[in-house]
């Protein structure tokens, strides 16, 4: 290779989202000279503002933050990106077998499952509590939780039908797929990373509106906490550069992407897990992390957005939030309008099995179905768009599916001690690599940032 396409630096880190933002952030400050490889042509990876016009936007990948999550509101706040509410006043909407009724609070009005919703979040919440957010697998039963699926601990907490279909409305959006997708032992440890070091999960947390991990919003859109740390990293990040291979031994290691060849003292690799198994590298990742890596594909998402002149469902006491049970594609809505009211915006997300349905038919029928489950939240004058927007992150090459990792049954007691172990002069950082917030964007920040702490103890 010439030289023009050969650099040198302290560490490069793989990844411009969150987490190798945030990593770079804590290592230049540590006086490490970095530079930050991103495959896409933007920061950001599964923050995507979308322009709205006038300054607007709205947001088609993560944007919700709340209490607890105080690594990413530190960071927001450091960049100067505030926050907002995100609640909006006004009653909710349930939709049970095409039949709308509105409701206020976080209980819907279902009069069958509600009993049952209440012994399973009772049930959760205590055997989340015997799980060690940093190590599930040495949870006390973590062979019997790793040996069944979620839908089957829940039916055998004798949970009925009603409560696996409201857990899993919520798994939709959450895993983009249910119950049945995921071991009993990573989804009791996903809710339990809904806190912090002081504060134990919670299925409320993790869940809620006002107080919960849907308490606020960006204003700017989500992807403005990355721009502005790019800003920060001026120079030092080089987009449109996939890397390709990963060589590592006792004087260094040579990272080589499309847009030329590193050579560094450390790596971080923040990118998702079944992308980084699919790097070359040299040696080889130990087997048991790359067979982690492999046993941990996201679930499968779309995030669908409609647009209209203004929020019209406010002026009839709708808070554009809605849950829908029983043959809509759309699970669960909420209103997406920017900060000051205009234009309107409906957010719907089409997840898992819904995907998997509706995915590959015509892009113009799959608008229809979407627009119909938001009419059976806010009306008919959700049928009236000025624009209609969809972001399938399966689609999408560098992240392959969303929101985040799910592990189904033997994955984490067979292989997860190997998540975030340092392979020789590589570090790992990533959503899917944080005790806390799993997969939410206050994980990504943290693994960023103890991966920079890890990496800077170590040289």
């Amino acid at each position: 290779m010439n030289d023009h396409w050969s650099h040198k630096s302290d560490v490069v880190v793989i990844g411009a989202g969150l987490a190798g933002l945030s990593a770079a952030r804590d290592l230049v400050a540590a006086g490490k000279s970095v530079a930050v490889l991103e495959a896409r042509d933007r920061v950001g990876g599964r923050l995507l503002n979308h322009d709205l016009g006038d300054g607007q936007v709205t947001e088609i990948g993560g944007q919700f933050v709340g209490p607890t999550q105080d690594r990413i509101l530190a960071l927001a706040k450091d960049v100067g990106v505030e926050t907002y509410r995100a609640e909006v006043p006004g009653e909710n909407v349930y939709v049970h077998d095409g039949r709308s009724k509105r409701f206020s609070g976080h209980t819907p009005p279902d009069l069958l499952a509600l009993p049952d919703m209440g012994i399973a979040l009772a049930r959760i919440g205590k055997a989340a509590a015997r799980i060690d957010p940093a190590a599930p697998w040495k949870a006390p039963n973590a062979l019997e939780l790793d040996g069944m699926t979620y839908e089957t601990w829940l039916r055998k907490a004798e949970i009925t039908g009603g409560g696996v279909d409201l857990v899993n409305i919520f798994l939709n959006s959450a895993y983009g797929g249910e119950a049945r997708d995921a071991s009993a032992l990573f989804s009791l440890w996903y809710v339990a990373t809904f806190g912090d070091e002081t504060h134990p999960g919670t299925m409320e947390r993790g869940t809620g509106t006002t107080g919960g991990a849907q308490d606020s919003r960006f204003v700017g859109g989500s992807q403005l906490v990355a721009q502005r740390l790019a800003v920060e990293l001026d120079g030092r990040i080089h987009l449109s550069a996939p890397v390709r291979r990963v060589t590592q031994d006792s004087t260094g290691v040579t990272v080589v992407s499309d847009a030329g060849e590193w050579h560094a003292e450390q790596v971080i690799v923040a990118i998702p897990p079944l992308l980084a198994s699919r790097i070359v590298w040299d040696p080889l990742l130990p087997p048991q992390q790359d067979q982690l890596f492999q046993r941990l594909p996201f679930g499968t998402l779309m995030k669908c957005v409609a647009v209209y002149d203004k929020p019209f469902w406010r002026a009839e006491g709708l808070s554009g939030m809605g849950l829908l049970r029983g043959g809509s594609p759309i699970r669960e809505m909420f209103d997406n309008t920017p900060q000051d009211g205009g234009p309107g915006v409906l957010m719907g997300f089409l997840g898992g099995k819904e995907w998997r349905k509706w995915a590959h038919r015509p892009a113009r029928e799959r608008r229809g179905a979407v627009l119909r489950s938001f009419a059976q939240v806010v009306g008919e004058r959700a049928f009236e768009t000025l624009d209609y927007v969809e972001q399938d992150w399966t689609a999408e090459q560098w992240t392959q599916g969303g929101p985040t990792s799910i592990a189904a049954p033997g994955v984490l007691t067979s292989y997860g001690e190997w998540m975030g172990r340092a392979f020789g002069r590589v570090h790992w950082a990533g959503a899917e690599f944080s005790p806390y917030w799993n997969g939410f964007m206050d994980g990504a920040v943290r693994s960023g940032q103890d991966a920079a702490a890890e990496l800077l103890a170590q040289s």
